[in-house]
């Protein structure tokens, strides 16, 4: 189970930044379980090269914003996919297109998995408490998954 509350910072920034930019279908892999040279993915698409790379640039601002300098960033000129690698956190942001041929999540598929509401991870809390027929706290924030 991943505790939505007790994720990185820099995990949350990096959601956020993805959800003020309106990325597609973002979703959350937890790794820390599932054997993987990371801790976390952030995924998520945008439906033009120019939003990828507004996407990436989003990212890298308010991960710098909190002290958390990205080690790389790869696939910027073309912005068909974006990595940005922050040590124990991955961002990819794919085109719609480059993100079907890939199926990066399907590869990691025993990790915890949190599909991002377009409002947001503090929404994925909200809704998943709401789900089980509880109120949401910072205890019960959890949601299920492999890792």
């Amino acid at each position: 189970m991943t505790r939505l509350s007790r994720l990185p910072d820099a995990v949350r920034e990096a959601v956020a930044a993805m959800v003020d930019k309106k990325a597609l279908d973002i979703v959350l892999l937890d790794l820390r379980e599932a054997g993987a040279f990371t801790d976390f993915f952030v995924v998520g698409s945008g439906r033009t090269t120019r939003q990828v790379q507004a996407i990436a640039d989003a990212v890298n601002e308010r991960l710098r914003a909190i002290g958390a300098r990205p080690n790389h960033v790869e696939g910027y000129d073309h912005a068909e996919w974006v990595l940005i690698d922050g040590f124990d956190l991955l961002v990819h942001i794919f085109t719609v297109e480059t993100r079907n041929v890939y199926g990066l999540e399907r590869l990691w598929g025993n990790a915890g998995r949190i599909a991002v509401p377009e409002t947001g991870l503090d929404s994925a809390a909200v809704e998943e408490s709401s789900a089980l027929g509880e109120p949401s706290t910072d205890d019960d924030d959890s949601v299920a998954g492999g890792g």
